[in-house]
């Protein structure tokens, strides 16, 4: 009987928890897969339609336009990012005059509030009075139309991103951290160079921490949405149009709940059809310690 009383003193104490994760995530999960087969605009009773709304997706160049951006955003941005940020935390890996203000500074631009960033960027990237073009110009540079031209709005996107590497970079400084020493003093006294250190010791060892860091990127560039919303809103001709942007049109603007819970389920399936894919690469290609 007193452990059944410490049982229930137990779930009470979870209660809020428990009550929260019902509330807030399992049932809007569950009613978003049910809607996801109806026509619903959230005022009126759903109506079933079966895989309509599926079907329609495919029929609707815009899905595919969506799909498109947001997977070019990934396959570039990504690994930018990731190379980028190897470079800058194996810098602010080694012994120099004040190591921890620059850490602090590169660490700085992650915590900033996304809507600041954006509205931060947007100034910079301006085609007439923005500062990176201002400078292009007295350079005698051509200045790119970045956010106003199609075919520079994604590159001005992927180059936001990249000033935001402050998370990647904390956790592969740790990571680095983490390689033992004598490997290094072992591959120097085989005559091993830096770049040869690199390749053979640095990057495998850090084949854990690299997997976490781009399936985070995965996750994060498949629901993309604040950044371009403030700063492009999907436009110059849908170029930044991605994914979670044409969900939140179909949902919130032209009211077709059932068709924007039908995207988000298959964005869902899209996200991990991608994460299972770095998964099988990092299985062939990465080092995660010796096997058993």
């Amino acid at each position: 009987m007193r452990i059944k009383a410490e049982n229930w003193k137990g779930f009470l104490f979870l209660s809020p928890w428990l009550i929260g994760l019902l509330v807030f995530t399992a049932y809007p999960i569950i009613a978003s897969f049910v809607f996801s087969f109806t026509y619903y605009n959230g005022i009126s009773s759903p109506e079933w339609t079966g895989l309509g709304n599926y079907v329609q997706l495919f029929r609707d160049p815009l899905f595919t336009k969506a799909i498109y951006n947001t997977i070019y955003l990934a396959l570039i941005g990504i690994p930018i990012a990731q190379v980028i940020s190897v470079l800058a935390a194996l810098l602010l890996n080694t012994r120099i005059r004040f190591r921890g203000v620059f850490r602090a500074v590169y660490f700085l631009p992650s915590i900033v509030p996304v809507v600041a960033t954006a509205l931060l960027w947007k100034w910079f990237l301006n085609p007439e009075f923005g500062p990176l073009n201002v400078f292009l110009m007295k350079l005698g540079l051509p200045a790119p139309g970045w956010l106003i031209d199609p075919a520079w709005a994604k590159p001005a996107l992927i180059l936001t991103g990249i000033w935001g590497i402050g998370s990647p970079m904390v956790i592969y400084l740790a990571g680095l951290q983490n390689i033992p020493g004598e490997l290094y003093e072992a591959a120097m006294l085989d005559g091993a160079g830096r770049f040869a250190s690199f390749f053979r010791i640095t990057l495998p060892m850090l084949s854990p921490v690299i997997l976490f860091n781009v399936v985070m990127g995965v996750i994060t560039s498949f629901q993309a949405f604040t950044t371009i919303f403030v700063m492009t809103n999907g436009g110059p001709d849908n170029s930044t149009l991605v994914y979670a942007l044409l969900i939140y049109r179909n949902a919130f603007q032209f009211y077709k709940m059932g068709y924007a819970s039908a995207m988000a389920w298959i964005l869902l399936l899209l996200t991990a059809i991608a994460v299972l894919l770095v998964f099988k690469f990092f299985g062939k290609w990465g080092y995660f310690g010796a096997a058993e």
